[in-house]
């Protein structure tokens, strides 16, 4: 059986325990055509496994009547790869700690469109982002796609050559979106709210900056009509809510592939694209989901109240994010992402049932973050810990890999490891001295940046925008070597960039070193180091 519209209604489906739409989907993809009001760009995992997801539940419950139109402006192979070529729809598969597994037909996306403007497709999206329908453009884009500057802050060529040409043409995503935002302008000033759903701090606030900025240079170069910025800015037009995202969602996973395939499914292997994206027409992902999102929204926004998505203000938002991204599960994944990398193993799952790794990441969560989390009212901070402790990172059937958490590690650091630091730093009650689980964190990705494991075989680092900037500095150290590394690691601990504060300035950066100089003791040195912290 192939996952295609016409195919819905054969006994296949049902018989084989998939749960289908429960909506008319040819007129509510009508009605979407017609007057969208959701526009999501970014058409990876994240969005598939839980947005559309949370949208379908919605339409099943006659509390949306419009769908979501998916926009793809960096690869653009997923549209037809992932999405065309099944009519839009998606399987979702939900892999339960219990080992149980739920299926369900995810059909809430009713238009996949790349966003190039030398596509027919950009007609289509400026055509959308002119209706008055239109009342929220939601992003999953990855922290990355909102940086115009490179760590030197200097403008990325692409930008600069964006910001001179103005918005006929754009080649970046940012650039694309500011378009698009422009035609919006000029059909009359409408509203829309702009929702960065990426797992960053103050999402809502980085996609501002980047979008005003084009709006700012456009504006002086002459490139758009007086009032542009304004529009942007204002906060009485267009809005950039913050958000906060939960939900593991790995890559689509050969196992439940062959779950797939068993089941009769055809044409559901994965494929990597040109720009090294792996795709497919399913997803899989963990049971537990949390959004939770502002509720500033000039055009209204769709009555989205599916499980766990919330609407709240600002303050809730952010104390939420800051329970999750910089204290109660980001940190420890990303703890557990280079440390497994040196330690050679293949899951997180597998990284749990270590004692010491185990113990390090409680003692981050329990003993180093807690004192400086604020209770959101959403869920209780030290429930929502032990969940992610407990059940979360433990279940054996989410395939989720160290090296797929490690990438982008560097944009990563100052949220989910600096923050916490900073709040210390803030305290007259707390001794950012007192902590050494954290600091731990940190030297093991300088010792993970060497790109060697702790048996002394090499392997490959993950994608991250910074490793040619950072690896160089640490060109010259050798596993096996005694000697003091402050000269190596100075250029790279100073950068608050990538920790959030200069980490000699907050008292931390010579116990760093200290603990980079025993990782690198020679093969071995990592594990031993480890048990001695926390046995």
């Amino acid at each position: 059986m192939k996952l295609l519209e016409k195919n819905l209604n054969e006994p296949f489906f049902k018989e084989k325990g998939y749960v289908l739409p429960k909506f008319d989907r040819a007129a509510v993809t009508r009605r979407t055509s017609e007057n969208p009001t959701w526009v999501h760009l970014g058409a990876g995992n994240i969005f598939r496994a839980f947005v559309a997801q949370a949208a379908q539940d919605m339409l099943d419950c006659g509390r949306m009547q419009t769908g979501i139109i998916v926009g793809e402006g960096f690869d653009y192979e997923i549209i037809d790869k992932a999405y065309r070529n099944f009519d839009n729809l998606c399987v979702s598969v939900v892999l339960r700690a219990d080992g149980q597994i739920g299926k369900s037909v995810v059909g809430s996306v009713t238009e996949s469109l790349v966003m190039d403007t030398e596509c027919a497709d950009w007609a289509r999206m400026k055509e959308i982002f002119e209706k008055p329908s239109l009342q929220m453009v939601s992003f999953t884009i990855t922290e990355k796609g909102y940086n115009l500057q490179d760590v030197n802050m200097n403008y990325f060529p692409a930008v600069l050559e964006d910001f001179e040409a103005g918005p006929a043409a754009p080649k970046t995503y940012i650039g694309k979106v500011a378009a698009l935002c422009y035609a919006r302008f000029c059909a009359g000033e409408l509203p829309v709210a702009l929702v960065s759903m990426d797992n960053c701090s103050h999402n809502g606030d980085r996609l501002l900056r980047a979008v005003s900025d084009y709006a700012k240079r456009w504006e002086e170069n002459g490139k758009v009509k007086a009032g542009f910025l304004a529009y942007i800015t204002s906060g009485e037009k267009v809005s950039f809510p913050w958000t906060a995202i939960d939900k593991i969602t790995p890559r689509p996973d050969a196992t439940v592939q062959q779950t797939l395939i068993d089941d009769g499914l055809e044409d559901v292997t994965p494929v990597e694209t040109s720009r090294h994206t792996f795709v497919a027409p399913f997803v899989n992902a963990e049971e537990t989901q949390y959004l939770v999102i502002e509720d500033h929204f000039p055009n209204g926004h769709p009555d989205l109240g599916a499980e766990g998505v919330y609407f709240a203000s600002r303050e809730t938002v952010d104390k939420f994010e800051k329970m999750k991204v910089c204290t109660c599960l980001n940190p420890l994944h990303t703890c557990l992402a280079v440390y497994g990398c040196l330690l050679g193993y293949k899951l997180i799952s597998a990284e749990m049932k270590d004692n010491s790794l185990r113990t390090l990441i409680e003692r981050i969560a329990y003993d180093e973050s807690m004192p400086v989390v604020v209770d959101p009212g959403i869920v209780e901070p030290m429930t929502f810990a032990k969940q992610v402790l407990e059940r979360r990172l433990p279940n054996p059937f989410i395939p989720d890999t160290p090296q797929r958490i490690a990438c982008d590690t560097s944009q990563k650091l100052s949220i989910r490891f600096g923050e916490t630091i900073k709040a210390y730093l803030a305290s007259d009650k707390l001794d950012v001295k007192t902590l050494k689980y954290i600091p731990f964190a940190l030297a093991g990705w300088c010792r993970y940046l060497l790109a060697v494991d702790d048996a002394g075989e090499a392997f490959e680092l993950s994608p991250d925008p910074m490793l040619d900037s950072v690896c160089p500095h640490l060109a010259q150290v050798k596993l096996g070597e005694d000697r003091d590394y402050h000269q190596d690691l100075q250029p790279i601990l100073s950068n608050a960039k990538i920790f959030g504060v200069d980490l000699y300035e907050a008292g931390l950066g010579e116990l760093v070193e200290s603990y980079f100089r025993k990782l690198v003791a020679g093969p071995g040195a990592v594990r031993a180091t480890l048990d001695a912290l926390v046995g």
